[in-house]
């Protein structure tokens, strides 16, 4: 259950990312230090801090490939999207 922090801070993330207009290796930029930001500070809010520090070696992977994972669905479904307004 305490793993749904960095799940939904990786997929706020992850759409904050998809609206800036930005190269690509700046998002990924963002992106990993957003993952490092909001790992933290779901690693803090879940309380796994008080067990131990190393709860954040698996938030924040899980924020970035939930971040990740939602920016890749979001690119997709607005390719689809305008693609379907082409034809």
């Amino acid at each position: 259950m305490n793993e749904i922090f960095p799940i939904v801070f990786g997929m706020a993330s992850g759409l904050l990312v998809y609206r800036w207009r930005a190269s690509g290796w700046t998002r990924l930029a963002m992106l990993f230090g957003l993952s490092i930001v909001l790992g933290n500070i779901a690693t803090i809010v879940s309380g796994e801090v008080l067990i131990s520090w190393s709860f954040l070696l698996v938030d924040i992977p899980l924020v970035f490939g939930s971040a990740l994972a939602m920016l890749l669905l979001a690119t997709i479904l607005r390719r689809s999207h305008r693609a379907a307004r082409e034809q």
